[in-house]
């Protein structure tokens, strides 16, 4: 038994150097990838460096819980073809030891990912994406350059609350012109109209100040009150100017509370709403984490094949094995929330066929 554990925590050693590497240049491409296109033109565009900066930030935890399993399997198949090109499984097999005993320390680093990749997605994630979409906005409102907006040109905003903000210009320094705040109802005449001469965002928050403006309110489309005013401040919720939300206010499913998200998904359920981006989400957020397990097993399925029929894996095929799964999940979910596929099986799909490979491989392993 103790040649085993030994055994077992040198296998453990040669993965996790690689584990962290893997991670890390995971981590820099998913980030990276999800940000080219939005990163240069802000710059360009004259965004604050710093604000930008934070918004890479804090993407990173996101990327990291999507890493977590593909580069698990990565330095799985590199830390165990290593082993095999040396001649150590060789030489483990001479004393006695099975290849099968490389499940163990592999499946135990695999359980350990999943918990971790869980813990991420449920605790920074959320939180992480809520604060990015915060600096996205105060990126746009500070200068809304960043939207496609050069000085002379007016432009229109959406807040949460249903209003409508008008900019009839906007000058040189960030000076607004001919401002109108509309505050809409459903499939009714609008509740508020706000109206100032001059505004400007004021730096570092989501507040727009108002200048020589006049307030009305309305009832059943008629006047009700008119106030007139100097100055005063208009505080904006969720605008609609995150970067690449193409107009969209609301995150993603998949970045709420798992506790909000199961509580909504049963209201849909129980009101028969079809919701497949809610329902592949929820089961997303197993079905991501629980990859690490499934990688591991197969990456470790293939290492006993290939060595068993004298073939070695080396960098090429681990890469392509990666890349073959992360465009596979990404099928999946894109099918899975457009209701092509039902949730749970765009979800656990990826996760199944990795099991099933392995599975294929230890039995054709088996027939040599």
């Amino acid at each position: 038994m103790r040649a085993l554990n030994t055994f077992e925590r040198y296998v453990l050693n040669e993965i996790l150097p690689f584990l962290f590497g893997a991670l890390a240049a995971v981590i820099t491409l998913l980030v990276v990838g999800s940000l080219e296109k939005v990163i240069a033109p802000l710059l360009a565009k004259g965004a604050n460096p710093a604000l930008v900066a934070r918004v890479l930030a804090l993407n990173v935890p996101e990327a990291a819980a999507q890493a977590l399993p593909i580069a698990l399997m990565f330095a799985t198949l590199l830390g165990l073809s290593r082993l095999a090109a040396d001649s150590e499984l060789k030489s483990a097999l001479a004393a006695g030891i099975p290849a099968t005993r490389l499940f163990r320390p592999v499946l135990a680093l695999g359980l350990a990912v999943t918990v971790l990749a869980f813990a991420l997605g449920e605790g920074l994630v959320p939180r992480a994406k809520t604060e990015a979409r915060r600096v996205q906005q105060q990126i746009v409102l500070d200068n809304p350059r960043v939207l496609g907006l050069n000085a002379g040109q007016s432009a229109v905003l959406r807040d949460s609350l249903g209003r409508a903000i008008s900019i009839g210009q906007i000058l040189p320094g960030g000076e607004l012109r001919d401002l109108r705040v509309v505050t809409m109802q459903a499939g009714l005449p609008p509740r508020e109209v706000i109206t100032a001469a001059s505004g400007r965002l004021r730096p570092g928050s989501t507040v727009l100040e108002l200048r020589s403006g006049q307030r009305v309110t309305y009832q059943d489309a008629r006047p009700v009150t008119v106030l007139t005013f100097q100055s005063g401040t208009l505080p904006l919720q969720d605008t609609g100017t995150e970067l690449g939300a193409e107009g969209s206010s609301d995150l993603n499913p998949i970045y709420e509370p798992l506790p909000a998200l199961i509580a909504r998904t049963n209201t849909y359920r129980a009101q028969n709403i079809s919701a497949p981006a809610d329902f592949t989400a929820l089961h997303r957020k197993f079905a991501g984490p629980l990859a690490a397990l499934a990688l591991a097993f197969f990456a470790v399925a293939l290492a006993v094949f290939s060595f068993r029929s004298g073939r070695d894996l080396g960098m090429v095929w681990a890469l392509l094995l990666t890349f073959a799964y992360y465009a596979t999940f990404s099928v999946f979910r894109i099918m899975g929330e457009n209701g092509a596929l039902p949730g749970a099986l765009a979800a656990y799909a990826p996760d199944l066929i990795a099991i099933a490979a392995g599975a294929a491989l230890l039995w054709l392993t088996a027939r040599r």
